[in-house]
């Protein structure tokens, strides 16, 4: 069974109804280490050797965080610039990260609708999200498409628990060794026909 690391960031977190609900469905799962950044560097003085200790301990990567302004917030940009280090992470000799899978899995106000070249947001969240994954391409990580959770103003209860469920899932699924290839053809890991089975 494969260890997964939940690196979780999220200023305020005690007001995301919707990150409440999905962090709670998963963070006490078997082989699931819930990592909440703010709580643990409040002061953004990040432990990288203890990152790094984390990183190798586990086969898949979870950058899980709201959309902030079509990105992360910075704390976890912060934390991507300083612990995947050149001759660590990437480089010569820096294969501490070869062959792990990562994905992002957001939470965003706005629609899928408004995530294309017709949208008022002009890009799709792949195109956004581009800079995630050359990072794990540049680390010789497998990156999968992003599990997102889209106008979470505007869910109600039910449906918040099915993407909580789903969340659980595809944790289920990661822990099986989900791959690229069980992905092929879909824009978000949301749509692929296992998630949404019992």
């Amino acid at each position: 069974m494969k260890k997964i690391l939940v690196l979780f960031s999220h200023p305020k977190f005690e007001k995301s109804r919707a990150n409440t609900a999905l962090v709670n469905h998963i963070k006490d799962m078997e082989g699931v280490t819930f990592h909440d950044l703010y709580e643990r560097y409040p002061d953004f003085h990040i432990d990288v050797p203890a990152e790094k200790e984390l990183l190798t301990k586990h086969d898949v990567i979870i950058w899980h965080h709201p959309f902030y302004w079509y990105s992360c917030p910075p704390l976890m940009k912060q934390w991507i610039d300083m612990v995947l280090e050149f001759g660590w992470a990437y480089g010569p000799n820096g294969n501490a990260l070869q062959n792990k899978t990562c994905l992002n899995v957001i939470t965003t106000g706005g629609s899928r609708e408004v995530y294309c070249s017709e949208g008022s947001n002009s890009f799709t969240i792949r195109q956004f999200l581009r800079p995630f994954e050359q990072t794990a391409n540049l680390c010789g990580m497998s990156y999968l498409p992003p599990f997102a959770v889209m106008e979470t103003h505007k869910l109600s209860d039910d449906n918040l628990n099915k993407n909580a469920i789903q969340y659980g899932n595809l944790i289920t699924l990661l822990k099986d060794n989900l791959t690229n290839n069980d992905c092929k053809g879909f824009s978000f890991i949301n749509d692929i026909h296992k998630l949404n089975t019992p």
